[in-house]
């Protein structure tokens, strides 16, 4: 197979779909690789690196999309982008479709297969191509949230640890999945008054077990949510279903009853956000303010640390990858109920429930459509 991966564009996004050492092993299985000039810049590796792994280096993402069958890439087509696929063609990638409908029209009208890295399963119920990025932005979200909460960038002057005499933050946590459960433990390692919100009371358990002293569990019924949130200096927003459209779990109303200066990371972001003020904001410009609180929406955390990611990315894509192109993407569905589970568009239908229910499109199953 004709393996391709562009240069990313989304704004101040610096991964790359393919490491060097991925496309070692794609070319090792007697695949093609072309990898667009200087893809692999931001993430710290040079064109010489996938030369030297037996990649072709092409100077344009056009090329590429007109040459590969299967295009790799860390985040969703931007448009652009989207405009160069084609019938046929696999799309290998994080999506989003369920807050994104333009994407998803547009992906439908293309012909393309696309298989989503965040909602391809494992045997345990996980997801096992978002765990990693999930578990880099928990990690980055106490450290962005220290960040907002310096008076100079609008928050609450308040120190994440505080010191001798003084209390420290009380940071608020919704959701205790692989997110919430890193973004905790960063927290309280910062020194921070930590409390983490869930639904099910099995995985409340489970991390009190876990880390029983290090941060308290309480649960997310909405009451609940809102009495910590008020008392709370730094919100996380870290619920996840997967494929679908997040919830909103703090209204633009209870904005009013929160402290001042308080501020909230919406690591759901590229789900639309648990947050009903929420909106994608960049690296560049990563913070605005609602009615006094700080809101920190960063659609591409990892991308920050982009070496970091990618390599943590390329570790978990690499043997989906593989299968893909060694045995066609039908075939490796098939033997991988797992992987079909990512697949959301093929051939102008809808694959995926959760997206269809959000956006109000007719879906058809994904057995149905590896038989097409």
């Amino acid at each position: 197979m004709i393996i391709g991966c562009p240069k990313e564009i989304k704004p101040q996004e610096f991964r790359v779909g393919l490491t060097p050492n991925a496309a070692r092993e794609a070319v090792s299985h007697g695949h093609r690789v072309l990898i667009e000039t200087n893809a692999g810049a931001g993430a710290g590796f040079e064109d010489a690196d996938y030369t030297a792994a037996g990649a072709q280096v092409l100077e344009t993402a056009a090329e590429i999309f007109a040459t590969a069958e299967m295009i790799v890439k860390v985040k969703e087509p931007q448009a652009g982008e989207r405009k160069m696929l084609r019938a046929g063609q696999v799309l290998f990638t994080y999506l989003h479709l369920a807050p994104d409908p333009d994407q998803t029209h547009d992906l439908l009208a293309s012909g393309a297969t696309c298989i989503a890295y965040e909602t391809v399963t494992d045997a345990q119920g996980g997801l096992p191509l978002l765990a990693p990025m999930s578990e880099v932005a928990g990690r980055l979200a106490p450290q962005v949230g220290a960040w907002t909460l310096q008076k100079a960038n609008g928050g609450r002057g308040v120190l994440m640890g505080g010191v001798p005499g003084v209390g420290p933050a009380r940071v608020v946590v919704i959701g205790g999945g692989v997110v919430g459960t890193h973004a905790a433990r960063i927290a309280a390692g910062m020194g921070a008054d930590v409390t983490v919100l869930d639904r099910s009371l099995a995985r409340l358990r489970y991390l009190d077990d876990v880390f029983g002293g290090q941060f308290k569990t309480s649960y997310a019924s909405a009451g609940n949510t809102l009495e910590l949130a008020q008392a709370a200096d730094l919100i996380i927003g870290a619920v996840l279903i997967p494929g679908a459209a997040a919830p909103k779990l703090i209204s633009r109303a209870q904005l009013a009853t929160l402290k001042p200066g308080a501020a909230l990371v919406d690591v759901a972001i590229d789900q639309g956000g648990c947050f009903e003020t929420s909106k994608a904001t960049t690296h560049s410009d990563p913070v605005y303010d609602v009615d006094g609180i700080m809101h920190y929406c960063v659609a591409n955390m990892p991308g920050a640390v982009a070496r970091t990611s990618t390599i943590a990315l390329g570790n978990a894509t690499m043997p989906f990858m593989l299968a893909l192109a060694d045995k066609g993407w039908r075939q490796a569905c098939i033997d991988d109920p797992h992987l079909l589970n990512g697949l959301n568009v093929h051939a102008g239908q809808l694959t995926y429930y959760a997206v269809g229910k959000a956006l109000g499109l007719d879906v058809i199953s994904p057995t149905v459509a590896i038989r097409q």
